[in-house]
């Protein structure tokens, strides 16, 4: 097969944008009209709040042009009905909604933020270019200052070696070309949320499909096998979130990034996605352990299995020790040559497969853009692009050492005995501790019940 120059994809991507642009233009002209930026709630369109609206609106003119006390009282009557109706419609949406995702905890959690945290309003003097660039400084700027307290100096001499007794000699080289019926079932199942870098709204895009699928193909093709990740698919349009509603919305500390981006680059990470990860499932090269980011697993399940294991250790009068990490801003710190290392060293990729890893993760940046206004383009060396198919996978593999680590020296991790010198001393000394505390214990508990029968006896005795 002859090779695929890098730039092909970039050419074919700026060729199937420029179609898709020129039809647009001429089906559909772009017209400038005002609107409320405020979308209107699901079950507001429903047929009987419509219904209901359009009595009170013939009942409200009816009265407005008589003033007649008559039409006033059949006014309040049907404004009173249409109230009624919309709440009525709108508990039974989210009841509907509940109900159809009783299993679905991310559903179920999204849907009661939603209704006991509603989104905030950024304040009008936050809506410029300047305050764009400032909170683009200032996500940078954290970014930066968080790796600087990270130690760069460490000694790769027990990782090296835990790599060498779990490297494999299984390679994945390249990624294999999808046909239509692939892409179709992976463009319908992609959700529909829309980039402003997206030439097409995404459910647009779903709709007609058929119309752009061979161009497309063609794309996803030529990305996956010249190991090229198109450039002008790696910026993300980054917006501001409040953490808490109850923060001062006007300190730039308050706040979050959320990534949003392009929903080609989108199909594009989740064929890659897709073919890695069976690749890493059938070779066994991810933890059993991982809860995160993995189908049929959640914090529920770690949970379940941590109570599990305590309650097995305390049954067997053994010692549990929990140790908990918690990683800032874990995603946006992670280091591409150290990422680049664990899929080519860790996990085996090698040739066109991890040249397009090294192609993803070079050049990307971001802009922030907080209604019309937004920043300066800004460049991203560090991190996984957040809001992206492929982030929760690559930071897996990127902390696959530390749970080889945990596995060779944590007792109990795994059922493999073990433990380095430090963490051995530690949990002898606080064993034995424990357990003389618990002799002791029960050495009083018997003395106490001995005394108890003790005293009941001289009291039988002396009635006698």
């Amino acid at each position: 097969m002859p090779s695929i120059s890098a730039d092909s994809v970039d050419l074919l991507l700026e060729s199937f944008n420029s179609k898709v642009k020129n039809v647009i233009d001429d089906i559909a002209p772009v017209k400038v009209s005002k609107t409320t930026g405020r979308q209107k709630s699901c079950w507001r369109k429903s047929t009987a709040v419509q219904s209901m609206k359009r009595q009170c609106r013939k009942a409200e003119q009816m009265w407005r042009r008589t003033k007649l006390e008559i039409h006033y009282s059949i006014y309040k009557d049907s404004l009173h009905a249409f109230n009624v109706e919309l709440a009525t419609a709108r508990q039974k949406f989210f009841s509907n909604l509940i109900n159809s995702n009783l299993n679905n905890t991310r559903t179920l959690f999204a849907t009661v933020e939603r209704l006991t945290n509603p989104p905030s309003q950024i304040p009008s003097e936050m809506l410029s270019n300047s305050k764009c660039n400032d909170f683009a400084s200032f996500f940078s700027e954290k970014i930066i200052n968080i790796r600087k307290v990270i130690s760069t100096f460490s000694s790769y001499a027990e990782v090296t070696q835990i790599r060498l007794q779990f490297q494999k000699e299984v390679t994945l080289s390249v990624f294999e070309a999808i046909d239509s019926k692939t892409l179709e079932e992976i463009v319908q199942h992609l959700k529909s949320s829309t980039c402003k870098l997206d030439t097409l709204p995404t459910s647009f895009f779903k709709s007609v499909f058929n119309c752009l699928e061979a161009d497309l193909l063609e794309v996803v093709n030529t990305s996956l096998l010249s190991g090229t990740f198109p450039n002008s698919l790696k910026t993300a349009v980054v917006k501001p979130l409040l953490k808490k509603s109850n923060l001062d919305n006007t300190i730039l500390s308050n706040y979050r990034p959320i990534s949003n981006l392009p929903f080609i680059g989108k199909i594009i990470e989740k064929v890659v996605f897709n073919q890695l990860n069976n690749y890493l499932n059938l070779n066994g090269y991810l933890d059993n352990f991982q809860s995160g980011f993995q189908p049929h697993h959640s914090t529920e399940t770690a949970l379940v299995k941590i109570i599990n294991d305590i309650r097995l250790n305390s049954d067997s009068c053994k010692i549990s020790v929990l140790v908990l990490l918690d990683l800032s801003a874990a995603f946006e710190t992670v280091d591409h040559k150290i990422l680049l290392e664990r899929l080519e060293n860790w996990v085996g990729l090698s040739g066109m497969a991890l040249n397009w890893f090294r192609s993803y993760l070079e050049g990307r940046g971001y802009y922030v853009s907080i209604g019309e206004h937004k920043s300066k383009w800004t460049s991203m060396t560090c991190g996984v692009p957040q809001g992206s198919i492929l982030a929760s996978l690559l930071f897996s593999l990127y902390m696959l050492p530390l749970s080889k680590i945990m596995r060779k020296n944590v007792p109990g991790y795994d059922c493999n005995p073990g433990s380095p010198k430090g963490m051995r001393r530690c949990v002898k000394t606080l064993g034995e501790r424990l357990q003389h505390k618990h002799a002791l214990n029960h050495m009083c508990n018997q003395s106490n019940r001995e005394a108890r029968h003790h005293r009941r006896v001289t009291s039988r005795t002396r009635k006698l």
